[in-house]
């Protein structure tokens, strides 16, 4: 059977173009396994769940005081305190930053310093103490100070923590004063007046770590001093506060 030079031509021509489209595909699955992969790894990276931004890991401040231990050489235990200027003083080393760091950076540090006089030193570090979460209450509470923060406490709660409001308190104005960053103080205004009376606690902030809350002084006990009893029942009127 004899085979023309142009059905030959034609089918030569055939196999290029499937080949070519082959390739082609393949090249397309490729890019866009690539750009899953990247995709994933990008995923992987960003994640909270691996960088602990939603369960940050606790840094060192001030006042903190740490166990540290060596398990071959006891003879360097210590118990450290973080001084005023965010360093400790660790034995024959002297002083090493500690303040804002988590107690794994410590450990490295400290390590890192004891190479020095020991070798490969294994250093383990435990936290003792530790400045515990609080809030301030100020004002027209009936016993303000600073109060530990042991559970998710809202700021009726905290009033009640503090000895409840007074005579003299300004229910509708409780200001809730918290710091952002360093040198940046938000402020809420609470009308907690309404919210007890609506029976309605959805705008009950919860208080943070560092808070503080006042209550201010209402207009009649500011002016009561001066005037005379006789006179006082013309403004007074508990509904007004």
């Amino acid at each position: 059977m004899k085979i023309s030079s142009k059905t030959l031509l034609v089918t030569t021509l055939l196999s290029a173009a499937v080949a070519a489209g082959a390739a082609g595909s393949a090249s397309q699955v490729t890019s866009v396994d690539a750009a899953s992969a990247a995709d994933g790894n990008r995923t992987t990276e960003n994640s909270p769940a691996l960088t602990g931004v939603r369960r940050p890991l606790y840094r060192l401040h001030k006042s903190d005081v740490v166990d540290v231990r060596f398990t071959f050489s006891p003879e360097f235990d210590q118990t450290l305190t973080v001084q005023p200027d965010g360093y400790v003083s660790a034995k024959a080393i002297g002083d090493i930053a500690a303040e804002g760091l988590t107690i794994a950076g410590l450990r490295d540090s400290i390590r890192e310093a004891y190479t020095q006089i020991l070798r490969d030193p294994q250093v383990s570090i435990i936290l003792r103490d530790f400045e515990k979460p609080f809030f301030v209450a100020g004002g027209q509470v009936g016993h303000p100070g600073k109060y530990e923060l042991r559970s998710p406490t809202t700021v009726t709660e905290a009033i009640a923590i503090a000895g409840g409001f007074t005579e003299q308190s300004k229910h509708s104005q409780v200001v809730v004063f918290r710091a952002v960053t360093d040198g940046i103080v938000e402020s809420h205004v609470l009308n907690i007046k309404t919210m007890l009376a609506s029976k309605n606690l959805e705008e009950d902030l919860e208080l943070k770590p560092g808070d503080m809350l006042f209550v201010p002084q209402n207009r009649i006990s500011k002016i009561k001093k001066f005037l005379p009893v006789s006179s006082l029942s013309a403004f007074l009127s508990p509904a007004q506060f």
